[in-house]
């Protein structure tokens, strides 16, 4: 009974949400159709188009950006090593071409991070964190890393609800130009057996009317060399099983309407076949781990200014996955064990943005999602499970202030075929921010923020074997942010500078984490996480005479993440596994008519594999070096660009994950036509 009326409540919901965009599109439409004998007349509506430009310094939300020029010209070639270039932001990385990629924002873990895809949030409700390593920068035109949530009030509630959203925006390569139709080929190779040609063919079918066609083949072997340092004893050894073979291929569609509205289709296929690499213990390299990949969706983005105060969004999206894990091992009744998992989720959004005057700003967001899982286990549940995410925001500004408040519904229904189904879950989640111009001639901007978020378990935290728990709370995470950012031009020979200093406070309550029982380990809610942390930014560019031009940027974050769960346990206060205390990185551009030269210098501090803080669960910090050399040059209407890239100049090994030695010195070339 409790169910059908959940059911029932999500739906009227969602019909509310439904009628109220009608009526707004209808009033619309009335009005368009008026003519010059009725009393109501519409003005032609003026469209201005351009570049997103993401805002860095006059939000109240951290948010830290990266455009294609800037990746090309420091020749970051892969999404993990743009993102390890954020200030706040740490990858997980396994190591090897093919090691799973994950990213966390503030120590608040990867299922608290989003990751968006041309506006709409990629999803894993099984793992429930994104193994960024999969998508390719060769299209991207802008990356963004936002703490707390965008400036945007016209997004999904999925997004309003997440800790942190890392957003890939993609590129109309025909958009802004009269060109009737574009092509770029690329290949990419380097060590390791690296091979990576993609292809880009763009077409306008009309004027309003342009489709792009995107095809991309990566394969390595991935057997890089490290050195094995047991006890007194060290040899010269090679990874192994750190192949990989993928496939991906994108297909866009980019329509705009009579109405001047927009209409964005994508379809995305993804698949590969990888080694996961092992750790590497004492004498033990071995590694038999195969995995097995293939991923489709398909999402629509219809965005429409219904009038002068009132616009409207809508999304939509299909997604399939699947996944095959194989492990070979005499341990296994029959030397062998296979999982295979196959997800779908079925997801609509719809988002109303109302600005009867230029200082206010409201918008109400409903999300709908339908997640499934079936794989091989013996009793599977198969989940099903029911979200529902409502996000209202008002956003006002008055003299030099600026204020925005959230607040995120959300409910979550479940069922299973066999076992314990967990209870319903529901909670209210706010947000508030405000920032404050104290001289309206200087840009400087003084910004604070909370926000309260939580994740729901996933479906491995509640079903996975026997380990799962199907009476997990959810984990509530707190942010406090205190902040100043500025941007000017002290100096006479400087372009610009922009500064920014964040102070943060972040809680994690009931942290879901594997403890050991009587017989197994289970998944439980026993964990309570303190962080205290500062990042810095920095962004200067200036010209030394008038052929170089200089683009130096900075990003420093201190980080104090410790376990405060028990004051009997025996790592109460120490700093929570795989967090640095200190890392960050300088990046120099240097932009010529002959060749660009990009230099990158990363740095980490000791951190620790377990949560007690003793010496032989110490990793090594490290720094890398990386060096680029790129030039482009055009012949006719032909663009070509070359760029060769030396990464981990000085050959250091480290480890990111401990016993995942990472790749030592290596090379990437590339080379492109475009016309």
């Amino acid at each position: 009974m409790i169910k059908d009326n959940l059911c029932r409540y999500i739906w009227l919901r969602f019909c509310l949400c439904c009628l109220v965009c009608c009526f707004c599109a209808s009033l619309q439409a009335q009005q368009a159709e008026d003519s010059i004998t009725g009393k109501v007349h519409a003005i032609p509506e003026v469209r201005v188009k351009g570049k997103r430009v993401l805002q860095r310094i006059s939000v109240a939300m951290p948010i830290q950006v990266m455009d294609k020029k800037e990746l090309q010209g420091l020749g970051i070639q892969n999404m993990a090593d743009a993102v390890r270039r954020f200030a706040g932001a740490s990858v997980r990385d396994y190591g090897g071409i093919g090691g799973l990629k994950t990213v966390s924002v503030r120590s608040l873990g990867a299922t608290h991070t989003a990751v968006a895809y041309d506006g709409i949030a990629v999803s894993n409700t099984q793992a429930g964190q994104i193994d960024i390593g999969r998508f390719s920068l060769d299209d991207v035109e802008v990356l963004s890393l936002s703490v707390g949530q965008d400036n945007d009030l016209l997004q999904s509630a999925r997004l309003f609800s997440s800790a942190g959203v890392l957003s890939i925006y993609g590129k109309n390569p025909l958009e802004n130009t009269d060109k009737p139709y574009s092509f770029k080929g690329q290949i990419k190779s380097g060590s390791f057996g690296l091979a990576n040609p993609t292809a880009t063919w763009a077409q306008r079918i009309s004027s309003t009317t342009t489709y792009t066609l995107n095809g991309n083949y990566l394969r390595a072997d991935g057997n890089y060399p490290f050195t094995l340092v047991n006890g007194k004893y060290i040899s010269k050894e090679k990874r192994k099983n750190s192949d990989i073979e993928s496939w991906h291929g994108e297909a866009n569609l980019f329509h705009t309407l009579k109405d001047s509205s927009q209409l964005n289709i994508k379809a995305y296929y993804f698949n590969s076949e990888r080694g996961l690499p092992g750790s590497i213990i004492l004498y033990n390299d071995q590694a038999n781990e195969r995995l097995w990949d293939e991923n489709f969706f398909m999402q629509t983005m219809y965005k429409k200014d219904l009038s002068a105060t009132w616009t409207m969004q809508a999304q939509a999206k299909y997604n399939y996955s699947w996944n095959k894990y194989e492990d070979t091992d005499v341990k296994y009744e029959g030397g062998k064990q296979t999982d295979i998992n196959k997800q779908q989720e079925y997801y609509l959004s719809g988002t109303l943005q109302w600005q009867p005057i230029s200082a206010f700003t409201t918008s109400w967001a409903n999300d709908f999602a339908l997640n499934t899982l079936k794989n091989n286990q013996k009793n599977s549940p198969a989940p099903i499970r029911h979200t529902w995410l409502s996000a209202f925001n008002i956003r006002y500004q008055w003299n030099k202030f600026t204020a925005t408040g959230t607040l995120v519904h959300t409910l979550i229904t479940e069922k299973v075929k066999q076992g314990n189904q967990p209870e319903d879950r529901h909670r209210f989640s706010p947000t508030v921010s405000l920032i404050y111009r104290p001289w309206q001639s200087q840009s400087l901007f003084l910004r604070l923020m909370y926000k309260d978020t939580f994740r729901v378990p996933t479906f491995n935290d509640l079903y996975y074997l026997r380990i799962g728990n199907t009476d997990l709370r959810p984990e509530k995470a707190h942010e406090y942010n205190i902040g100043i950012t500025w941007s000017g031009s002290p100096l006479s020979f400087t372009d610009y500078v922009t500064f920014t200093l964040d102070g943060y406070y972040n809680e994690i309550d009931d942290k879901i984490v594997a403890l050991p029982t009587t017989y197994v380990w289970k998944m439980m809610n026993f964990g309570k996480v303190h962080i205290t942390g500062a990042d810095v930014t920095l962004r200067t560019a200036f010209s030394l005479n008038r052929n170089v031009k200089l683009l130096l940027t900075g990003n420093y974050t201190y980080q104090k993440a410790i376990d405060v769960t028990s004051s009997d346990s025996k790592n109460y206060k120490d700093q929570v596994p795989y967090t640095p205390l200190h890392n960050g990185n300088v990046s120099i551009l240097a932009e010529n008519p002959w060749v660009n030269i990009g230099y990158t210098l990363t740095g980490v501090s000791n951190r620790y594999s377990l949560p007690q803080n003793l010496p032989e669960n110490r990793i090594d910090g490290y720094t890398e070096h990386t060096v680029s050399v790129s030039r482009s040059f055009h012949l006719g209407t032909f663009s070509f660009r070359l760029q060769a890239e030396l990464v981990n100049l000085t050959n250091e090994q480290y480890d990111i994950i401990k016993y995942y030695p990472m790749p030592g010195r290596n090379f990437r070339i590339m080379g492109s036509i475009e016309f």
